[in-house]
């Protein structure tokens, strides 16, 4: 049996997850597109949007020069858009600060907007060798349970102490070179597949003996973690105000806030101030339809369409009042192509 790392770079050749589109490369532009669109998405999500996204971004410079409504557009039903802003920038300041080129070390990736160190660790070892710990969600699991840290990393000082024991783990320095992309994605694999929150295959695993969760028998113990955020709710009224042709009425939503910088129906607070938003030619064509609900990280949304089908765009004399006042108009061939949230996105496509 050979030390954490070995067997972990062992496992990963024959065991790990070597299909995936983004990997196989050593393409810096590849694994942190792959990279951002992973945080908080499953993989099997993440293909399709992969692959769009390449077909009209394939790097970093069409990047940069794509609009940043083109780009919420393909990042449309993602969620958590900030990512998709963050990523414009990113390719942005790659281009006008790096001269088109990704830096090579984890340090510097860091100053580019929405790349965090496990990110930043994740290109640099990925793509250029450097030996450094990454440490999301699945690979926190991982090394907690090996090493039997019982720690709360939701504390900032037991946080910093768990990168300190991944960076312990990894392959000496002298294999770095060799071993440090495959045992990031080993590392990677592991939580993803292995390592799971509930149920985890530790008879799988190729670390089972060094394992101290596994000794103690209780894995699901790991990591501890005794701050959870609170889910919340909100009711949300939309006006959803379409023509004959197709045509619909969309605002580009505030930020901060829900939707933050998506174009998006225009949102009220209650049926009583959606009616008072409209004139009273266009009241007369008003129809709410059952709420639904839409489910984020942390809240729940109840969302209420109330629709307007309209002949001639005149009678809401311009546009709704209040909330809507700042929109437009929107053809029903330049819908689509914006960022949307994922719920008005399948309104819109519904087929009466």
């Amino acid at each position: 049996m050979g030390d954490f790392a070995t067997l972990v770079v062992q496992w990963q050749k024959t065991h790990g997850r070597n299909q995936l589109p983004w990997q196989n490369t050593r393409d810096p532009y590849r694994v942190w597109l792959s990279e951002i669109m992973l945080q908080q998405t499953q993989v099997a999500t993440v293909k399709a949007y992969f692959a769009r996204f390449l077909a009209r971004c394939p790097d970093v410079a069409s990047l940069a020069a794509a609009s940043l409504d083109e780009v919420l557009g393909l990042w449309s039903g993602l969620g958590y858009y900030s990512r998709a802003r963050n990523l414009h920038r990113c390719a942005q300041d790659v281009m006008q600060l790096h001269g088109g080129r990704f830096p090579q070390d984890a340090q510097t990736l860091q100053t580019l907007p929405g790349i965090g160190r496990s990110t930043a660790a994740a290109i640099a070892s990925l793509c250029f060798s450097e030996r450094v710990a990454i440490l999301d969600a699945n690979v926190k699991r991982v090394v907690t349970r090996v090493q039997g840290f019982d720690a709360d990393v939701a504390l900032a000082a037991n946080a910093r102490a768990l990168w300190d024991v991944a960076t312990a783990l990894l392959p000496a320095p002298k294999r770095a070179a060799q071993d440090m992309a495959r045992y990031t994605q080993g590392m990677m694999d592991l939580g993803a597949t292995v390592c799971t929150p509930k149920k985890p295959q530790c008879e799988l695993c190729p670390a089972q003996q060094l394992c101290v969760a596994a000794k103690l028998g209780e894995p699901t113990r790991f990591p501890v973690r005794s701050r959870k955020l609170k889910r919340s709710s909100q009711a949300i009224w939309m006006l959803w105000a379409q023509t004959r042709n197709g045509a619909v009425w969309l605002s580009r939503r505030p930020t901060p806030g829900v939707w933050a910088g998506l174009y998006c129906l225009p949102l009220f607070d209650s049926e009583q101030d959606l009616r008072l938003a409209l004139p009273p030619a266009a009241l007369e064509h008003l129809q709410c339809e059952p709420a639904f609900t839409h489910v984020l990280t942390h809240k729940d949304l109840h969302l209420h369409a109330c629709r307007v089908a309209l002949t001639s765009k005149t009678l809401l004399d311009g546009g709704p009042g209040k909330e809507g006042g700042d929109g437009r108009w929107v053809s029903a061939e330049e819908w689509p192509g914006l960022g949307l949230p994922a719920p008005i996105r399948k309104m819109l496509s519904r087929v009466d």
